[in-house]
């Protein structure tokens, strides 16, 4: 008897949380109810996602940045559920698949035209292992540079990459010959360029954790180095790419700018099919796979399966169709400028940044005496904590779902599909304006949750301790 899904999915409703209890992680299921995320989605459209109450909620995560086009985008399921009425053959393996030329030959379209070879990876941290491999056998040097705060993934290689303690701490040592500059620092690179070891400088233009945009020119300038010391310059669009910007690349915000190396993952895939490419200039390509013997020197099972180049091939169609990278363009833009004009109002709100649908809101320290003590008291209980104070209330009193921007940072991260209508966004600016105001009213109901939760915390501290 074939599975029915719809039938299981009923049965099941609502053990969400016990099933990941029980046989997936237990550690993250209690993160989650411990700080409210605790929901069961059911459905999805667009930018909204709806729980098993029928509540709807403003997702402005959108799974990371994989849905930027929004969730069960019609077009791209269409294209899908048309090509598997075809029964189609896919990874064949010995052979040259038709989809994946296709995909590779669009994407080529879309960036710099030095870049004019393809490889595909099931996600962003393999294609990050590619670039890796690719700079090492290309430059014949092993030593590679990444910056502070950086994200590259986390397997072992993307991981040595990885500029979070919290992400690397359990897991060293990790790759040999890996170092950090600070991000944006043109001086600091130069100076770990000049002894002409490093294989390649792995940058993402806009930082994902944090969301820290480089000072003008940084990239171009950076390029430059790279190229004068004869170091690849790798450039992580993962997160950045496929026009989350209001650009198809966050590099294209510098005119000018041609990574030896691009990584693209996430958007590519619709939300539907997990697909990587990894877009390098010819040369590197023919350093890598250097003769016959060496043509598959590096490959990937599921790397050109049909699905994925299926989906990225709808993908990159309904972004011209939406129009969507205008609208991330124009509607990020207004976004940002609302969201700017709140600082000045909240002592709590330090700055604003971002480019198109991709924004980092910051906190910090207030003026006023009895707000700097409760500052200072949640932040002694944990330094990641403070921004669950917005978070928080955003879905609970709201319906919006965003996100803290990573470990020890009072940063708050929004990553909206690039189709968010303007009406979305004056809802979320109502919505964070309303809890900025609670936020600085002390003591108060906000505060009271985030004491409590700060006491989670310690006992799950003094627990693992003990254990």
């Amino acid at each position: 008897m074939p599975l029915d899904i719809t039938s299981l999915i009923e049965a099941n409703a609502g053990r969400n949380y016990a099933l990941h209890t029980a046989h997936i992680n237990p550690r993250f299921a209690r993160v989650l109810q411990t700080i409210g995320f605790d929901r069961c989605y059911t459905r999805a459209s667009g930018g909204s996602l709806w729980d098993h109450q029928g509540r709807r909620y403003l997702d402005l995560i959108s799974g990371y940045g994989v849905f930027g086009l929004g969730r069960n985008h019609p077009a791209i399921k269409q294209a899908l559920l048309d090509f598997l009425a075809l029964d189609y053959p896919s990874l064949v393996q010995m052979e040259a698949p038709l989809l994946s030329g296709l995909l590779a030959e669009a994407l080529k379209a879309r960036v710099p035209r030095d870049l004019d070879t393809v490889y595909f990876t099931n996600s962003g941290t393999e294609g990050v292992e590619t670039a890796i491999k690719f700079a090492r056998c290309a430059t014949g040097r092993s030593r590679l540079l990444f910056c502070e705060h950086a994200f590259h993934g986390l397997t072992n290689g993307s991981l040595s990459l990885n500029g979070d303690l919290t992400f690397r701490n359990g897991f060293e040592p990790l790759l040999d010959g890996t170092a950090a500059v600070p991000f944006g620092d043109l001086d600091a690179l130069a100076a770990a360029l000049a002894a002409g070891d490093i294989a390649a400088f792995f940058v993402e233009p806009i930082q994902g954790k944090g969301v820290h945009v480089p000072p003008d020119g940084y990239l171009r300038a950076a390029a430059a180095l790279c190229a004068q010391h004869g170091t690849l310059f790798v450039a992580d669009e993962v997160q950045t790419g496929i026009g989350r910007t209001g650009h198809f690349l966050a590099i294209e915000h510098e005119p000018g700018v041609t990574p030896d190396i691009l990584v693209l993952s996430k958007a590519l895939s619709g939300g539907y099919v997990p697909i990587g490419a990894v877009l390098t200039r010819r040369a590197i390509y023919d350093r890598v796979f250097s003769s016959l013997e060496r043509s598959v020197v590096h490959s990937s099972t599921f790397g050109q399966n049909s699905l994925a180049m299926v989906a990225g091939l709808a993908t990159l169609t309904a972004l011209d169709d939406d129009n969507a990278i205008e609208q991330a363009r124009a509607n990020g833009a207004y976004l940002l400028d609302a969201l700017q004009a709140l600082v000045p109002q909240f002592e709590f709100l330090h700055a604003v940044r971002g480019r198109g649908m991709m924004i980092g809101i910051e906190l910090g320290a207030p003026q006023r005496r009895a707000l700097r003590t409760a500052w200072s008291m949640v932040h002694r209980m944990d330094a990641s904590l403070f921004p669950q104070a917005v978070v928080m209330p955003l879905l609970e009193d709201h319906g919006m779902i965003t996100q803290v921007a990573g470990h020890h940072m009072d940063v708050i991260k929004l990553l909206p599909p690039l189709t968010l209508s303007r009406d979305d966004a004056d809802a979320f600016l109502a919505a964070f304006t309303a809890v900025m105001r609670g936020l600085e009213t002390f003591p108060g109901p906000v505060w009271d949750v985030l004491t409590r939760i700060g006491r989670h915390v310690l006992t799950d501290r003094t627990q693992a301790g003990a254990a």
